[in-house]
C-alpha cells in the first residue's frame, strides 16, 4: 500500500474533483432511477431498466478509477475519500468529506473516522 504526503493526497484529490463530482451527478440519476424502476415506471427524462443499469456499471467504473489512484473510498452517500498516510510513524488516513472545501483532516487508521482532527 502506498502512503501519501499531504501534498501528494491535496494533489490527487485534485486530480480525481471531476471524478468525484461525476459520482454525485451518476448516483443522483441512479437513485431516481432505482425508485422510478421499482414502481415498475419509466422516467421521461432518465430512461428506465436499462438506463438504471447503465448507471450501475457507470458509477463502478467511476469508484474503480478512484481505487487505482491508491485513495480508499469509504462512503458513497456522501462521499468519503481517504488516503493512507503516517504521521511520526503512526498509520493515519488523511480524509476528504464530500461538501469539503479541500483535504483539512486526518484519523489514526486504527480508530476511524469519529476521531477525525484538522491536519496540522
Amino acid at each position: 500500500m502506498a502512503l501519501f504526503t499531504v501534498d501528494e493526497a491535496r494533489a490527487e484529490l485534485d486530480r480525481l474533483q471531476p471524478v468525484l463530482r461525476e459520482i454525485v451527478a451518476v448516483r443522483a440519476d441512479a437513485a431516481e432511477l432505482a425508485g422510478t424502476v421499482a414502481d415498475g415506471g419509466r422516467s421521461v427524462r432518465l430512461g428506465g431498466l436499462p438506463e438504471f443499469k447503465a448507471a450501475q456499471a457507470k458509477l463502478d467504473d467511476l469508484m474503480t478509477r478512484v481505487q487505482e489512484t491508491g485513495a480508499e473510498l469509504k462512503g458513497f452517500a456522501p462521499l468519503l475519500v481517504e488516503f493512507p498516510a503516517e504521521f511520526d510513524g503512526v498509520p493515519v488516513l488523511l480524509c476528504w468529506l464530500e461538501g469539503e472545501a479541500e483535504l483539512g483532516w486526518y484519523h489514526r487508521a486504527d480508530l476511524g473516522f469519529a476521531a477525525r482532527r484538522p491536519l496540522p
